[in-house]
């Protein structure tokens, strides 16, 4: 595959049930990709991963292998132990994926010689391109831009970064020391401008799994205004609750519902008012003619 343009962190779909709602997954895919998004990333952060078992995850990849239509399909692989992130690399694999997008593990974070085994491990498990995901916020694991050129240098295979600690002078460290050996991605929502910017060629989305055609746009046209009208939006993806607020969008533009997997739970009170107000104001608002 060739890693550019936008892949969308595409988010889990739970019948009333909580069961996964392998239909509405395989529609809400389709309905993207028809709006012209050039990959689809499934078990990352948003998609609820951690919530999900082992079998779930593979059956999720099955069902998107399905209907890509030729676009990359990626499997984010994130696991508490090492040799569960290799047994679902190889998994990926076998489900039809075109990528892997390789997490640091879950709750634990330590001191790079364990983090850069870790990681090379996953990487090494199959022949699929690979993405690192870094994301120091969220998984207290900070690959630097050394680290990363250093795994660049020992994994062929390795060939993107997902830079999501919300500074775009990582995008230029990284190129720095890697050049276009490395395609950087912008991870976050609200920084997709300035990565750009900095160098990035591509953008892992999350306000995508609602407003595909704003997504599309924002990055193809680079727009100033169209950035300033989303941001409000955008910036729901850096929230600790960004999966709820990402899903509450979806739920007000009709393509999808509010339900989560515990712990989390649905916005509520106060707080799903105000980002209501917010979601509706935008709306209002949409830009339309793009």
């Amino acid at each position: 595959m060739q890693w550019k343009g936008v892949i969308s962190a595409i988010t889990t779909a739970f019948r009333a049930d909580l069961s996964v709602d392998h239909a509405f997954l395989a529609e809400h895919a389709r309905w993207q990709l028809d709006n012209g998004v050039d990959g689809i990333v499934a078990l990352g952060s948003l998609g609820e991963a951690a919530t999900l078992t082992f079998d779930e995850k593979l059956a999720i990849l099955r069902t998107l292998a399905g209907v890509m239509k030729g676009k990359p399909l990626v499997a984010g692989i994130a696991a508490l132990s090492t040799a569960e992130g290799v047994a679902l690399a190889k998994g990926a694999q076998d489900a039809g994926c075109s990528g892997l997008m390789v997490l640091p593990p879950y709750v634990y974070s330590t001191d790079w010689r364990e983090m850069k085994a870790h990681v090379s491990t996953v990487i090494a498990a199959t022949r699929l391109t690979c993405m690192l995901y870094n994301n120091p916020p969220a998984y207290k694991t900070d690959f630097l831009a050394p680290h990363i050129a250093e795994l660049a240098a020992e994994h062929e295979n390795l060939q993107a970064v997902k830079e999501s600690s919300g500074d775009a002078r990582r995008v230029t460290a990284v190129k720095a020391l890697c050049g276009d050996r490395l395609a950087v991605f912008a991870g976050l929502d609200d920084m997709v401008l300035e990565g750009q910017r900095a160098g990035a060629v591509g953008w892992i989305a999350g306000l995508v799994n609602a407003l595909p055609k704003e997504t599309m746009a924002l990055f193809n046209q680079k727009s100033d205004s169209l950035y300033r009208w989303f941001l409000p939006l955008l910036r729901m993806d850096v929230l600790p609750k960004f999966v709820q607020y990402i899903k509450l969008v979806q739920a007000e533009v009709g393509k999808g519902t509010e339900r989560v997997r515990g712990p989390r739970l649905p916005l509520a009170g106060a707080e799903r008012e105000a980002a209501l107000e917010t979601i509706r104001a935008c709306l209002r608002d949409r830009p339309r003619n793009i």
